[in-house]
């Protein structure tokens, strides 16, 4: 299938593009844990996910509607359209919204009030650029655009917290200077600001882009919501630095999140391209069962490799984070999963589904760590996370019948009963017994994605 492999080809030039400066995020981690304490983090990843679950109600996640729109734009003005719409509709919203976040965290006297806005409007900014390059299949800038982003922010994180000794600041500001400065780049690059005029403000355009686009906003929020109950739960009833050690813990189910929106990004292109194509729930079928086994398996080495990494990268008064990784990761995978539906629901532009799903789960969430958390603490938090994603993938898995039948994976039982086994090995914390668990993983691995695996073998012994 050409399709398919248009797929492949995008979700690796983007994954070449975050991949390198990701893995260098990722391995700062022991400087993170040990310069800053467990409630600095925290009060760090509490401001992140504030931010994260606003953006949706600043924007109406109009630019997830640019980048729909933009694949069936062919003409420049229809371009202007769409662009115009979504950014002057984004920057009145922000201002609007950042009265609002100053009245409110004057009231309730956050600290951070001014660092929130900012970071607001550099992630508001950083969308719009990424939308844009996606909307018009520009996925090697795209590629580019994600690397700088990353490197900036990692470089001036170094420089602020290591150099200038600035701690908990150096955080927000290393985000807000690289992603407003990059994406502004990108969207001249683009030469977007020469679409961007009030002529092209178009009633009907308006209606069909916010049509798309709003009921997509509390399917964001529920997702988000479902973090951030997590973190409030934890803050009320734990403290800030069982926050921290939360937020250290997700960092490693963070590596799926990160594998699948490389792949994410082109999935949503290419499944509104083929929607109208004869083969489309053959090319559905396919791509399902490739993924959903590259993420099964994704999810299994991580169990069975975390016992001999975790304690190099994290520092003592961060280890407990250990013991929640396993149920995070599985919770990752099945978010992932049913984000994949989410894919094909936006393809046929019915997004309505995707905020009654996620609103049922948020509020599964909400009450089992409520109940839970007095009585078994951050397992509470974890559990209720893990079986409010679980909903979500079953109930939009069944949804999704309405315009195609996934197929049912005839590894299923075999896949849960390797993910369980290395699981009980990783809680043993035996050496011996883990490096059984790791070699069952990567044989595992080969065996499932065995065709995937040989073809890439092969490509390379024949450019040696």
């Amino acid at each position: 299938m050409n399709q398919k492999k248009e797929l492949i080809k995008n979700t690796l030039i983007i994954s070449i593009g975050k991949f390198s400066t990701q893995l260098v995020s990722f391995l700062l981690l022991p400087l993170y844990t040990s310069l800053l304490t467990t409630s600095e983090y925290g009060a760090y990843d509490f401001l992140n996910t504030i931010s994260i679950f606003l953006i949706p109600c600043v924007t109406l996640l109009m630019d997830e509607g640019m980048f729909r729109f933009l694949i069936d734009a062919k003409k420049d003005n229809e371009k202007g359209e769409v662009f115009s719409v979504t950014t002057i509709f984004s920057l009145i919203s922000f201002i609007v919204w950042s009265i609002l976040i100053l009245i409110v965290g004057t009231i309730v006297d956050y600290p951070y009030t001014i660092y929130l806005i900012f970071y607001i409007l550099a992630s508001l900014l950083s969308a719009l650029a990424g939308s844009s390059a996606r909307g018009m299949s520009k996925f090697k800038i795209y590629s580019i655009f994600c690397f700088l982003s990353s490197f900036f922010t990692i470089a001036l994180n170094i420089i602020m917290i290591c150099v200038l000794k600035l701690g908990l600041e150096s955080l927000f500001l290393s985000y807000i200077i690289a992603n407003t400065s990059v994406s502004l780049w990108l969207l001249f690059k683009l030469k977007m600001h020469k679409l961007v005029k009030f002529k092209y403000l178009n009633r009907k355009k308006v209606k069909e882009m916010v049509k798309y686009s709003w009921p997509l906003v509390p399917n964001s929020i529920s997702w988000n919501a479902i973090a951030l109950t997590d973190r409030l739960l934890i803050i009320h009833y734990l403290g800030e630095g069982k926050n921290g050690i939360y937020s250290v813990g997700n960092r490693f189910p963070t590596i799926i999140n990160t594998c699948y929106s490389y792949f994410n990004i082109s999935w949503k292109e290419s499944a509104s391209k083929v929607v109208n194509n004869k083969d489309k729930d053959d090319f559905y079928n396919s791509v399902y069962i490739d993924l959903k086994h590259l993420l099964i398996c994704v999810s299994i080495l991580i169990i069975a490799g975390l016992p001999f990494i975790f304690n190099i990268l994290v520092k003592n008064n961060y280890r407990e984070a250990y013991f929640y990784i396993p149920i995070m990761v599985i919770s990752v995978y099945f978010s992932n999963m049913s984000n994949f539906c989410s894919g094909i629901f936006s393809a046929y532009k019915d997004t309505k589904i995707l905020a009654k799903t996620t609103i049922v789960a948020t509020l599964i969430n909400l009450v089992v760590g409520f109940v839970g958390i007095r009585y078994i603490g951050l397992y509470a938090t974890v559990i209720a996370t893990l079986t409010s994603y679980f909903v979500i993938f079953l109930y939009r898995n069944y949804k999704l019948r309405k315009y195609i039948v996934l197929k049912r994976d005839k590894y299923l039982f075999l896949n849960m009963f390797v993910l369980l086994f290395v699981t009980l090995l990783y809680y043993t914390k035996n050496y011996l017994l883990c490096i059984v668990g790791l070699i069952v993983a990567l044989f595992y691995t080969y065996y499932l994605n065995k065709p995937f695996i040989n073809s890439i073998i092969k490509k390379i012994r024949r450019k040696a």
